[in-house]
């Protein structure tokens, strides 16, 4: 490990370790805070998972409600943003039994294949290359069109940078499914994105989302 990666790990700790701290302290200025740094990346994450403004909107205020309520329970082993979305995560699956809707886990209708898959680390993988060649309001489109469980894994992995382990985190699945679901979200987004380049583009739910590609919205407020 190189010096500069071990500085970022140590520095990574200590700053979990004081929102834990501010967190068990009901701290409401760190809150604040957390907010200004959060929301954008927080909004963006449930925009895509409910593609609907208002039911994300009203999971964001209730994560933060989540967030000051227990925020006892965040002990800083993890990054604060993937125990963010993992709460997140866990307020949608409710609201969508609460309906009588299906989980997200329930919501793949194909069967997965659960042998492992990396991605190759030189050479750029299907999704870089899309990003590149596509504008970034049909790559969006084309992400409300896949299953929703490998929308959400795509979106961690490259529009939040989580690392695959962290994202088996937030989803609570295992790894090699994480990577069966990364994989299989980016052969599946080519298609999808071919299709939705040979329509003009509508207003609808893309206009809604994002205008850029997943790396590239990053940027940007959503």
């Amino acid at each position: 490990m190189g010096a500069a990666t071990f500085t970022l790990t140590e520095q990574s700790k200590a700053e979990n370790a004081v929102i834990a701290q501010g967190l068990k302290r009901q701290d409401a200025n760190l809150l604040d805070e957390l907010i200004v740094r959060y929301q954008h990346r927080l909004l963006r994450y449930l925009l895509y998972l409910t593609g609907n403004r208002e039911v994300a909107e009203d999971l964001f205020q209730e994560t933060w409600m989540r967030v000051l309520l227990r925020g006892a329970q965040y002990n800083g082993n993890a990054r604060f943003d993937t125990w963010l979305f993992t709460i997140a995560r866990n307020l949608l699956i409710d609201l969508r039994r609460k309906r009588t809707m299906a989980s997200l886990d329930e919501m793949c209708e194909s069967t997965e294949d659960e042998r492992p898959f990396e991605v190759a680390s030189d050479a750029p993988n299907p999704f870089d290359h899309y990003k590149t060649q596509e504008d970034g309001q049909r790559v969006t489109e084309a992400l409300l069109t896949l299953d929703p469980l490998h929308r959400e894994v795509l979106v961690l992995r490259f529009h939040e940078d989580l690392a695959l382990d962290e994202i088996a985190a937030v989803t609570r699945a295992p790894l090699s499914t994480v990577k069966s679901r990364l994989y299989r979200g980016l052969a599946a987004l080519k298609p999808r994105i071919a299709a939705v380049s040979e329509a003009p583009l509508t207003g609808g739910k893309a206009a809604t989302l994002s205008r850029h590609s997943l790396r590239e919205s990053r940027r940007g407020a959503v």
